[in-house]
């Protein structure tokens, strides 16, 4: 057994103790190893919950080299006319704002986050977020910030950027997501259609399957760890089609913290130097049923993908083994 075999086999064994099943992947340079435990493996699809929210901003990236939109264009240029978009300190919601999480807009579509509280393990709980229900909480929305001013993870906006994007492009959000990415990439097991590994709740019960509608863009994709393999080595050698979209999105950063930058999409932070000084550019994600993490590093090209069928955050086991990695590299 290798290294990589062996450090891949420990942290599916950490991460199976709690869960139903769970497929994790190591990428060194050329090289990959995925395992999986309770009959999973690199082939069986997964929700991946808002790792989505990563290829929704490449999908932006790449139309913004194409010169189709661009990162400072206003949101309510991409929406139905008549739309009203909230402004505030006289600063319009540009993509990149939806992007970086930087709009001022709430983490949760207008009115939802009463329900939320109220009715917390109620089954795909966005299945009502219809274009018609996205644009009226917009709407009503009032932003916490001016936009561009600071970081505010939100599930609404990156949803909203989506629902922009393939406004513009006259498509749907799974058939844009097709086009851009998917297959210039390859990647055959993702869409938002289709069935996946039954879910399960961090208790163990079947959950049912999400559906997100109009608000796909931010978590509504489903995908194998082998696609989610290719995504990531995509972003540690960018080539081909992709590449300028790619480098565009890792260079558009917005400050959270001293350590924490959020990217298009993407997470990145830098490790301090007691912990190898590295960087990691990541994004997790979860859903009712599932869990997940995609994470790399591009100065020591390896990378880290783990998918779970559990309600259960696989990322400090995932964390550990992307260090692990970048210490070997």
């Amino acid at each position: 057994m290798n290294d990589l075999e062996q450090l891949t086999r420990a942290t599916v064994t950490k991460l199976a103790a709690k869960r139903n099943g769970v497929v994790v992947a190591a990428i060194a340079g050329d090289t990959v190893e995925i395992q999986g435990s309770g009959g999973l493996g690199a082939d069986t699809r997964f929700e991946i919950g808002s790792i989505t929210k990563v290829f929704t901003a490449l999908a932006l990236a790449k139309l913004t080299v194409a010169g189709v939109t661009s990162l400072d264009e206003p949101l309510r240029d991409l929406l139905p006319a008549g739309t009203t978009v909230p402004t505030r300190d006289g600063q319009e919601i540009t993509l990149r704002h939806l992007a970086t999480h930087t709009s001022g807009l709430s983490r949760l579509p207008t009115g939802m986050l009463l329900g939320a509280i109220l009715r917390p393990r109620q089954p795909d709980p966005y299945a009502h977020c219809t274009r018609e229900y996205l644009l009226g909480a917009l709407g009503r929305a009032k932003l916490g910030a001016a936009p561009g001013r600071r970081f505010r993870y939100s599930n609404f906006g990156a949803g909203l950027l989506g629902l922009a994007l393939a406004n513009r492009a006259g498509l749907s959000y799974d058939a844009l997501i097709s086009r851009e990415i998917s297959t210039p990439l390859g990647l055959l097991g993702t869409s938002t259609g289709g069935d996946t590994t039954q879910g399960h709740r961090a208790n163990g019960r079947p959950e049912a399957p999400w559906q997100l509608v109009d608000l796909a863009g931010a978590g509504g994709l489903r995908s194998t760890p082998a696609d989610v393999v290719t995504f990531v080595r995509a972003h540690l050698s960018p080539g081909g089609e992709l590449a300028p979209a790619i480098r565009l999105a890792a260079e558009t950063e917005h400050r959270v913290n001293p350590f924490l930058t959020v990217r298009l999409g993407w997470m990145a932070q830098r490790l301090h130097a007691k912990q190898g000084g590295h960087l990691q550019v990541f994004h997790n994600g979860g859903t009712g049923g599932f869990s997940s993490i995609a994470a790399y590093d591009p100065d020591t090209n390896v990378g880290v993908v783990a998918l779970s069928d559990t309600q259960r955050s696989v990322d400090a086991p995932a964390f550990e083994l992307l260090k692990a990695l970048q210490s070997g590299a």
